[in-house]
């Protein structure tokens, strides 16, 4: 099939396309270069007037596993379903269910997204609800850095070669597409009663330190050559003057690649009279002396949500703050540990405005947006679907200004919030969410419009909203714009070439795919792996890993080299 979008304004910042009229073209799912003046095509679609971008690609997102199925168990009054069920998917019209996740994605112009935390023992759950996730293609970052087996190679003073075998054996066994780490050693040392764990505090039992298992970690990823850095969750989330802990953690990476995940809960200082400030300026001071790291922001936005994490310190130790007063903590067998917490940010709240204002900091200070990105950390920050509020946020200084007027005024005092004008284009966005998430993720096959990406496509129509020159290609947003609501409901978007979503509306359900890694290891390490599941877990090893045959009703996985 030969498909045209003509006419549309293209942001792609991988070919250093900003706004110039140009047709694009699909073919079988595919972009492809100008067919020429005689192409027959099967569908023409006029997008003259409208941003057309490649579809956005979400590197931080909580969708599926125990934490996510927790939150729906604790608070069913936030899932509930309040219309009629459709014929053969029946829970697809309840309130965040997996079938709303993509929908509401999808609708945002969204087509990638990616679970950042998945504990290999549940990488089956994770996967099968990923599966139940419409239109998305999804991936899924494996964590270690807690479970026992990792702490009793590195105290056993095992090789470098070892460690890597087994970091590739997980990734290859729960179908994952890169490594996280969360508050490494931490879990375990929370089982021996320790409430604050520092990089360089040691584990109990295993006699190794936090940022030995981090740079271990690291080390492994970067011999691995896989593509995304080790993804780090940093040590102290949430404690004033915690900003040290991340300056000393971009240190540690000793100049190899190292993502840095909501790095918005880490930029706190101990200034002023409640002992709470922004150290925003100081975190992008340090982050422009390691260009070797990049960061996604989790930006707060006000109204209920629900915290989940798998760092169990910093979720226990705010149990007490629970809105609704109920929480869950948990351990897996020889894994990790971690905790579900509702909370409510609030507008007069001191702490949570000065939250929702270092995050806009952070975007609004960065020299280098291309290595920043635009999460906010689905749902511990705000639900993702507030990612149309946080652009115009970015995008409306005038806009943000009248916010802060109805926000806790001694809070915005501490921040230089207030003094920022900048106003971000549209082509920063499209480089956030688009060109350099998937670069960051190693998924070369999109988040641009060049041939021989796949033809995920969305169209925005700024009518009402703004304009696009005709020669500059500039964007100019009209008076009182509401750019949220552009980005809330695409004019059109495209899965694999196929219409997916229609003025704000799905019109086709496709499934998406997991992307995935395989990297080679030596086999051996499956028998050491084999003896500690002999040893210590219930379950047997050949529950363990992933096989085609879980899903065999449709091709499921897709290997990135």
């Amino acid at each position: 099939m030969l498909i045209k979008l003509a006419g549309g304004h293209l942001y792609d910042p991988a070919q250093n396309r900003q706004g110039e009229s140009h047709d694009l073209f699909i073919r079988d799912g595919v972009i492809t270069a100008d067919p020429g003046p005689d192409a027959k095509f099967d569908q023409v679609y006029d997008v003259s007037g409208q941003i057309v971008m490649a579809g956005a690609v979400d590197i931080h997102s909580h969708i599926a596993g125990g934490n996510v199925n927790t939150a729906r168990l604790l608070l069913p009054e936030q899932h509930r379903n309040h219309m009629e069920r459709r014929l053969r998917h029946p829970f697809s019209t309840a309130k965040w269910s997996t079938t709303d996740t993509g929908y509401r994605y999808a609708r945002m112009g969204y087509t990638t997204v990616v679970e950042p935390a998945m504990l290999p023992v549940n990488a089956l759950d994770v996967h099968l609800q990923m599966a139940d996730i419409p239109i998305m293609d999804t991936a899924a970052l494996a964590i270690l850095g807690n479970d026992d087996l990792l702490l009793r190679l590195i105290r056993a003073k095992a090789s470098q070669n070892q460690i890597n075998d087994y970091v590739a054996w997980t990734l290859h066994a729960t179908r994952a597409l890169g490594l996280k780490v969360i508050n490494a050693g931490g879990a375990n040392a929370f089982k021996s009663n320790a409430r604050q764990f520092a990089l360089d505090d040691i584990v109990p039992d295993y006699g190794v330190s936090s940022r030995q298992i981090l740079e271990t970690l690291q080390t492994a990823v970067c011999q691995l050559g896989v593509p995304h850095p080790v993804h780090v969750h940093c040590n102290n989330l949430g404690i004033p003057g915690n900003i040290e802990t991340i300056i000393d953690t971009m240190a540690a990476a000793q100049g190899l690649p190292m993502h840095l995940a909501h790095v918005q809960f880490y930029a706190y200082g101990k200034d002023g009279s409640k002992g709470f400030s922004s150290a925003a300026a100081q975190l992008l001071e340090a982050f422009n002396r390691h260009p070797n790291i990049t960061m996604d922001v989790g930006q707060v936005l006000f109204g209920q949500t629900v915290t989940i994490s798998g760092d169990v310190i910093a979720q226990y130790s705010r149990h007490a703050d629970a809105s609704p007063n109920k929480w869950v903590m948990w351990d897996a067998e020889c894994e990790g540990s971690g905790g579900v917490v509702p909370y409510r940010y609030r507008e007069a709240s001191f702490v949570n405005t000065l939250q929702w204002a270092i995050g806009l900091e952070l975007f609004l200070l960065a020299e280098a947006p291309e290595r920043l990105f635009f999460t906010t950390d689905h749902p511990n920050g705000a639900p993702f679907n507030a990612y149309p509020e946080l652009i115009r946020l970015l995008m409306d200084a005038d806009y943000r200004q009248a916010y802060m007027a109805g926000l806790n005024q001694e809070a915005l005092a501490m921040t230089l919030l207030p003094n920022l004008k900048r106003e971000f284009t549209l082509n920063e966005i499209a480089s956030m969410t688009r060109s350099a998430a998937a670069k960051l993720l190693g998924l070369h096959d999109r988040g641009h419009l060049a041939p021989g990406a796949i033809a995920d496509i969305a169209v925005y129509d700024p009518a009402g909203i703004g304009r696009c020159d005709p020669i500059t290609g500039a964007f100019t947003t009209h008076p009182q714009a509401n750019i949220a609501a552009m980005f809330a409901n695409a004019a059109l978007m495209f899965k694999h070439g196929e219409l997916v979503v229609q003025n704000g509306v799905v019109v086709a359900r496709p499934s998406g795919r997991a992307q995935m890694l395989q990297p080679n290891y030596d086999a051996r390490i499956t028998r050491t792996v084999q003896d500690h599941f002999n040893r210590f877990y219930s379950l047997k090893l050949n529950n363990f890993a992933i096989n085609d045959a879980d899903f065999a009703e449709r091709p499921r996985f897709r290997v990135h080299r």
